[in-house]
C-alpha cells in the first residue's frame, strides 16, 4: 500500500455532485509533490477503428486502467478513461511498481489484441517546471462510485511529450501479464434513443482557460442537461442484453493466458449467458439483484468528463446537437476554444466489475464506432488548420 498521507489525499478530495462543476476550478487541488502522471494510448487507433476493431480498441484502454488499480492494489486511483487510451495519477511511492505495471500491459496487449500500447510515467515536477499544473477533482457519479476530473494543462502536455517519445516504457518480457481482474466486455452496442451517439472533445483556444471557456463548458453541458437524463446513453433500467461473443473472446484473454483459455471462455460464456437470462426475463440469481445491478450500471457509467477540456458521448436529438454545435462554433469564433465531434449510431460500454455482488462497479462509454479517437483526430485536424490560417496570417502581413 502507499504512504498514508498519498492515499489520503484523494480520498480526502471533496465530492462535488452537479456536473457543471467541472467549469469551476474551486473543486480542484493541484497534487501532491513527488506525484507522477501514467499515460498510455494505443498507436494508430483510427486505423484499428476503420478495420472495425472498436472493441478491441476500448478494451486496451481500459486494460491501463484495470491492471493499475490492481497491479498497485488501489482501488481509489485517480484515473481518466480515453477510448483509444488512459490517464492516471500515481503517488510517488508506487511510481517504480506502476512502471512495471504499464509494461506489463503493453506485452499484454500487443499479444492478445494485436494492437501497439503507448505508454509513459510523467513526473508531476516536470510538468510545473514546463510553467503548467496537474490539478485533480472528485464527481460524485452515484453513491457508490467517483470519478477523477483534471485541469491546469498538465494531462494534455503529458500525453504530446509520450506522442514524442519522451518518457519512454519499454515493453514488459514476452508473455509478461498484468491483472485484469474484473475486466469485461460483455455488452453489444447500445442504439442511440434520442437521435444520436455523438462523442464531444471541447479544449481551450488560444485564449486559455479562463472564465469565459469555463462559461462555455458550463453551457454545453446546460445544453446537454436539458436531454432525458442529462443525455446518457445508458437507460436508467439499464443496457438491452444481448450476447456478445466478440466480448467474452476478449474478456477470456484477459483474465486467463493462452494455455487455459479452452476453460476460461466457456465460464465466462455461461457467466454471459446466465448474466442475460436474468436481464431478459428480470429474475434474481442468487443473491445476484438484477434491477439493482441494473439501476447501479447505468448511474455508475463515466459517459462525461474533464480531462483539460471536455469529452462526453451522449445520446441527443438531431435538434439539440445543432444547439451544441452552434455554440461551440461561438467559442471558436470568439478564440476561446476548439473542439472536435463524431457522430455514430450507438455507444460501446467497457466495464471494470471486481464482483458482481459489489455496488461499485465501473464502466465506461464511448461511441461505438470510433468515439473519442474520432473527435480527437477530428479537433487535430480544426487545430492544424487554426495554425495554417495564422501563419497565412503572418505572411500576408510580413513586408
Amino acid at each position: 500500500m502507499a504512504q498514508a498521507a498519498d492515499i489520503e489525499f484523494y480520498e480526502r478530495l471533496p465530492l462535488f455532485e452537479a456536473f457543471e462543476g467541472v467549469a469551476d476550478e474551486a473543486n480542484y487541488r493541484p497534487l501532491p509533490e513527488g506525484w507522477s502522471l501514467a499515460v498510455a494510448d494505443i498507436v494508430d487507433s483510427t486505423g484499428a477503428i476503420a478495420q472495425g476493431r472498436y472493441k478491441s480498441v476500448n478494451m486496451a484502454g481500459a486494460s491501463v486502467i484495470s491492471a493499475l488499480m490492481n497491479g498497485l492494489d488501489e482501488r481509489n486511483l485517480p484515473f481518466v478513461f480515453g477510448g483509444d487510451g488512459a490517464l492516471a495519477a500515481v503517488p510517488a511511492a508506487l511510481a517504480a511498481k506502476a512502471r512495471d505495471v504499464l509494461a506489463a500491459a503493453k506485452t499484454w496487449v500487443a499479444e492478445e489484441l494485436g494492437l501497439e500500447l503507448r505508454a509513459a510515467l510523467v513526473p508531476v515536477a516536470d510538468v510545473r517546471a514546463h510553467g503548467l499544473d496537474m490539478r485533480v477533482a472528485r464527481f460524485k457519479a452515484s453513491e457508490e462510485v467517483s470519478y477523477a476530473m483534471f485541469s491546469g494543462g498538465g494531462a494534455s502536455w503529458a500525453e504530446a511529450e509520450m506522442k514524442a517519445g519522451r518518457y519512454q516504457i519499454e515493453a514488459a518480457p514476452p508473455g509478461t501479464r498484468p491483472d485484469l481482474t474484473g475486466l469485461s466486455c460483455r455488452w453489444n452496442p447500445i442504439v442511440a434513443r434520442h437521435g444520436t451517439i455523438v462523442s464531444i472533445i471541447a479544449v481551450p483556444g488560444e485564449r486559455g482557460n479562463g472564465p469565459e471557456f469555463q462559461k462555455l463548458i458550463g453551457d454545453i453541458v446546460a445544453l446537454a442537461e436539458g436531454e432525458e437524463r442529462g443525455g446518457h446513453p445508458v437507460p436508467e433500467e439499464g443496457p438491452e442484453p444481448r450476447l456478445s461473443i466478440q466480448g467474452v473472446t476478449i474478456e477470456s484473454r484477459a483474465v486467463s493466458p493462452r494455455g487455459q483459455r479452452i476453460l476460461a471462455w466457456p465460464f465466462i460464456a455461461v457467466q454471459s449467458f446466465l448474466l442475460f437470462l436474468c436481464f431478459r426475463l428480470g429474475i434474481n440469481f442468487g443473491p445476484f439483484d438484477v434491477k439493482r445491478y441494473a439501476h447501479d450500471l447505468a448511474n455508475n457509467s463515466d459517459f462525461r468528463k474533464f480531462d483539460d477540456g471536455l469529452k462526453m458521448t451522449i445520446d441527443v436529438s438531431i435538434d439539440r446537437l445543432r444547439r451544441i454545435e452552434e455554440r461551440l462554433k461561438q467559442g471558436v469564433a470568439a478564440g476561446i476554444s476548439r473542439h472536435g465531434l463524431h457522430r455514430q449510431d450507438s455507444a460501446l460500454m467497457t466495464c471494470i466489475v471486481p464482483s458482481p455482488m459489489s455496488r461499485d462497479h465501473m464502466h465506461f462509454i464511448d461511441g461505438a464506432a470510433g468515439g473519442y479517437a474520432m473527435a480527437a483526430k477530428n479537433l487535430k485536424a480544426t487545430l492544424s488548420g487554426a495554425g495554417r490560417e495564422r501563419a497565412d496570417t503572418r505572411s500576408a502581413i510580413t513586408p
